[in-house]
């Protein structure tokens, strides 16, 4: 037995191109999150998530339930993370231009709203190992660079952690022009933040 299904895809705000698969058909409607944030108010603006001036009829919700758990009952907001995060890299590298700022991210997507975003703001561009993985998001080449003189970066090494305790960043730097660099890490995870609530 044959059935029409429509499948919309909409917008998950993980990383790009993640989505979340809207089926439709004859038995009814189901959505399948997967991995995705999205802010107050956003789902209310996806047209196609409407019927006319209503929210269509979903009968199923498969929901990615990470954060289902009590530990995780505040998680700020993008904008709310973004903001210290901002707040703390300016007055670090307002110190010196021999003060920088390791971002230690663990994944490789989904990090590019704060690259953009710290770039603009400060007119820093961020260090990554490859460009490679950017050729297709134009919007972010802008403010990443493999140039690792910056005070920001992203850089990775299988051994990340190490080569901080030893005041060394992921690509190798110590110093610039023989002054030794003073370094923080910021890890953006939710997860760390779930473990650290205090």
């Amino acid at each position: 037995q044959k059935e029409d299904i429509e499948v919309t895809l909409l917008p998950a705000g993980h990383c790009p191109g993640s989505v979340m698969f809207l089926f439709e058909g004859e038995n009814g409607t189901v959505l399948y999150t997967g991995d995705f944030r999205l802010a107050k108010g956003e789902a209310a603006r996806m047209e196609l998530l409407h019927s006319g001036t209503r929210v269509k009829d979903i009968q199923s919700v498969y929901l990615d339930t990470t954060f289902c758990d009590p530990k995780f009952y505040h998680i700020p907001s993008r904008e709310e993370c973004l903001n210290g995060i901002l707040e703390l890299v300016r007055s670090w590298t307002s110190l010196s231009r021999y003060h920088v700022v390791w971002l230690n991210c663990k994944a490789a997507y989904g990090y590019e709203y704060l690259f953009i975003n710290l770039s603009e703001e400060l007119g820093i561009k961020v260090h990554v190992n490859k460009l490679d993985m950017f050729r297709n998001m134009p919007e972010i080449l802008y403010h990443v660079t493999t140039d690792r003189h910056t005070q920001i970066h992203a850089c990775r090494h299988p051994r990340d952690d190490e080569c901080f305790r030893g005041n060394r960043l992921p690509c190798g730097m110590t110093c610039q022009n023989g002054t030794p660099l003073h370094i923080i890490s910021i890890k953006p995870s939710t997860m760390w933040f779930g473990e650290r609530i205090k």
